[in-house]
C-alpha cells in the first residue's frame, strides 16, 4: 500500500491517506512552505479532500498522478511549470494572488485547466492606499511631518481634492475599489480598460472610459493617474515616455498594478526633474527594490515595499477565499474569478 503524508513533519497537522483507495476524495497539490501559518486552515477540509503541501517538485512527486488541483499559494513560475507537467488529471489551478506572473505559462495557457486567482480578495486594503496617496499629496504630509520633527511652525496652503480627476488604468476589481473610495471625497473618476463598446452598462463610478489606445486622451485630464492593471505582454510599458510626458506638472502617479507597467526610467526621469508633482508606489521593476536607488531619496515619492495590502488578516482571506471555491469545485459549480488565460486576467 502506498501512503503520502498531506501535511507532514513541518505542518501543523498530517494525516495519511491511501493513493490506491482514496480516489473520491480529490488530491490538491498546495505549493508552500509547509510552516506557512494560514495552512492549518486546510485542516477543516481534511474530510473532503487529500491536501499535499510541499516547496518542491520532488516533495509532490508521488501525488502527482492523482492531482486533480493545484493551490499555488507561494510557488514560483518554475515549481508550478514543474508540478504542472507531471500531472495528467488536473482540471483547476488556484493561484493565491491576482497577478499571475508567478502562475501562467504556455502549457497552462494552451490547456483545458481551468485557473482562477484572488482577484477582489485584497482590492479594498489597495483601493484605501490609493486614497491615502491622493491625500498624502494633497495635503503635503510629508511637509507636515518633517516641520514637526524638526520643530518648525510653518503656515502653507493645502489642495481641496474634491472636484479633481483620478484616471484609473486598468479598470477591474482594484480600480472599482479604488473609483468607491475617490467618489466618497467627491472626486471625478476617469478609466482606461481593455474592452469598450457600446453596449457596456454605465458605470455610476466613472464619468469616461477610454479604451487602452485612447489612454494618452485621458491622461492630460487628470490630477491623479492610479495604475491597477494586471501585468501581461500589452500592459508591460503601458506607461511609458510618451504617457509621462502628456501629464500634467501637477500630476501625481500611483502604482498598485505591478512595477513593469510603468517605464521606471522614464517615471525616475520626469520626477528627479519635478515634471510632474509625484508618484506613490506599491510595486517596483525590482523587489525588493535595491539599496541606492533613486526612489529612496527622491523627496517627491511616496514608496510602499509591496505591502499594501497586508492587512493582519490578508492571508487568511485568500485561504477563505480558497475554501470557498473548494467548495464550488467539491460541488461541481461555477467557480469565482476564472481567468481568461490568453489575456492573463
Amino acid at each position: 500500500m502506498r501512503r503520502q503524508t498531506a501535511i507532514d513533519s513541518g505542518g501543523f497537522f498530517s494525516f495519511p491517506f491511501d493513493l490506491g483507495t482514496q480516489m473520491k476524495k480529490p488530491t490538491i497539490l498546495v505549493l508552500a512552505e509547509p510552516d506557512d501559518p494560514p495552512l492549518p486552515m486546510l485542516g477543516a477540509l481534511r474530510e473532503e479532500g487529500n491536501f499535499v503541501i510541499g516547496d518542491s517538485a520532488q516533495g509532490l512527486e508521488a501525488a502527482c498522478a492523482d492531482a486533480e488541483a493545484i493551490l499555488n499559494w507561494s510557488g514560483s513560475l518554475s515549481l508550478i511549470r514543474e508540478v504542472f507537467l507531471k500531472c495528467p488529471n488536473l482540471r483547476w489551478v488556484h493561484s493565491r494572488s491576482v497577478g499571475l506572473e508567478r502562475t501562467l505559462f504556455p502549457e497552462l495557457v494552451s490547456s483545458n485547466v481551468t485557473l482562477t486567482n484572488g482577484s477582489g480578495v485584497f482590492s479594498p486594503s489597495l483601493g484605501e492606499f490609493a486614497l491615502a496617496a491622493i491625500l498624502y499629496f494633497a495635503k503635503d504630509f510629508r511637509r507636515m511631518i518633517r516641520n514637526q520633527m524638526a520643530g518648525v511652525w510653518e503656515v502653507f496652503d493645502t489642495t481641496l481634492v474634491a472636484g479633481q480627476t483620478v484616471g484609473i488604468v486598468g479598470y477591474g476589481d482594484i480600480g472599482r475599489a479604488i473609483a468607491e473610495r475617490v467618489r466618497g471625497v467627491g472626486m471625478k473618476v476617469l478609466a482606461v480598460k481593455r474592452h469598450v463598446s457600446a453596449t457596456d452598462k454605465p458605470d455610476p463610478l466613472v464619468d469616461e472610459v477610454y479604451s487602452s489606445e485612447r489612454r494618452k486622451e485621458m491622461i492630460p485630464r487628470c490630477d491623479y493617474i492610479a495604475v491597477a492593471a494586471p501585468l501581461n505582454e500589452e500592459t508591460r510599458g503601458l506607461i511609458g515616455e510618451r504617457e509621462i510626458a502628456a501629464m500634467r506638472p501637477t500630476a501625481v502617479v500611483i502604482n498598485v498594478g505591478r512595477g513593469p507597467i510603468i517605464d521606471e526610467n522614464a517615471l525616475i526621469k520626469a520626477l528627479t526633474e519635478n515634471k510632474i508633482k509625484g508618484a506613490a508606489l506599491d510595486v517596483f521593476v525590482q523587489e525588493p527594490l535595491p539599496a541606492g536607488h533613486p526612489f529612496y531619496n527622491l523627496e517627491n515619492v511616496l514608496l510602499c515595499p509591496h505591502c499594501a495590502d497586508h492587512t493582519p488578516d490578508w492571508l487568511d482571506n485568500a485561504m477563505r477565499f480558497f475554501i470557498e471555491q473548494f467548495g464550488r469545485f467539491q460541488r461541481s459549480e461555477p467557480l469565482l474569478n476564472i481567468v481568461d488565460k490568453k489575456l492573463g486576467y
